[in-house]
């Protein structure tokens, strides 16, 4: 019988779906996420072994892992935690998750930007805190979305349904830079391209949509900050190194920008130290995809991309290195 190991617990409908293809399944942790050693250890008969994008799977740690190990599954759509060269030159292939959660991100992106620029967080606070004594004409102003301008970095299949719903829902005025400029998009969409000094300087909220390379780390930094207008938001749903968070402290402490609404960070889960102190910032556990459905999705598709791996066809979410 052929093992799997998940290293910590995903949602049930991929696991069942293991266990009905004859699968013996083997779980890490609950909860907590295991150290590379423990990884290495409790996955050394396994033919295949599920990731998480919080588990560092580098060259060393794949150069550790059992003999029979066949296929890495991520439970995730990005896959910058694992050392692509190194599994290929262990003929170990990599998989991912795309396309089901990007509605689920789209939505949590404009949940974000409503709750920074109506200061919802600060106004929850507030209340808690016993302050609130009564109405007030210039109590937590916020901004209206309409006829305001969004900028898109990165037009993705999540990009692209955060512009659409931002455009038809509030109409606003879309904009976006990607290194692959799409006009074909651009004419479907409505949307207009700009060069990433542009978009910045004219936009009233920045959303990030991109993957964690190194030529995206750092992409917007304290140079970046201070370009965009002082009553401008940036709102990051993608990876956290994509802003450097020390430039992002000071920017909101000092008031270069209005506000910021984070999910992801840079060295996750600690903070930058005086991030959580302002009270011009969302923060949030990195739970954009955290609906039912996206996840419960995600555990199927990482289960079919193990069974096909195991099963001698290709994977159908296959990860090829560059």
């Amino acid at each position: 019988m052929k093992k799997v190991f998940i290293t910590r617990k995903i949602p049930g409908p991929g696991i069942q779906k293991l266990k009905d293809a004859g699968y013996e399944v083997k779980i890490g942790s609950e909860t907590k996420m295991l150290t590379a050693q423990e990884l290495i250890k409790k996955s050394q008969q396994a033919d295949a072994v599920i990731t998480l994008l919080t588990d560092r799977i580098d060259k060393k740690t794949i150069q550790a892992l059992g003999a029979n190990i066949k296929i890495i599954a991520n439970y995730a759509v990005g896959y910058d935690n694992i050392d692509l060269q190194a599994a290929q030159e262990r003929k170990m292939i990599v998989t991912n998750t795309p396309d089901v959660l990007s509605g689920a991100v789209a939505e949590y992106t404009i949940a974000l930007t409503l709750a920074i620029t109506k200061r919802i967080g600060e106004a929850d606070d507030f209340m808690r805190a016993g302050r609130y004594k009564g109405w007030e004409p210039e109590l937590f102003l916020g901004i209206e979305l309409r006829n305001k301008v969004f900028g898109l970095v990165g037009h993705g299949r999540i990009g692209c349904q955060v512009a659409e719903k931002m455009k038809q829902a509030f109409g606003m005025e879309i904009i976006y830079f990607d290194v692959f400029r799409d006009q074909k998009r651009e004419e479907q969409c409505g949307i207009a391209y700009a060069e990433l000094p542009e978009l910045l300087e004219r936009t009233d909220v920045v959303s990030l949509h991109v993957p964690l390379l190194d030529s995206t780390h750092h992409l917007i930094g304290e140079k970046e900050l201070r370009s965009m207008k002082q009553t401008s938001y940036v709102i990051n749903t993608s990876r956290g190194p994509i802003i450097d968070e020390k430039a992002l402290v000071k920017a909101l402490g000092e008031r270069w920008i209005a506000g910021a609404a984070l999910d992801v960070f840079e060295h996750e889960p600690k903070l930058e130290p005086g991030l959580k102190k302002l009270s011009n910032v969302i923060i949030t556990p990195h739970i954009a995809s955290a609906t039912k459905e996206a996840r419960e999705k995600m555990s199927e598709m990482v289960a079919e991309n193990v069974i096909a791996a195991l099963s001698c066809r290709e994977a159908p979410n296959l990860v090829r290195s560059a």
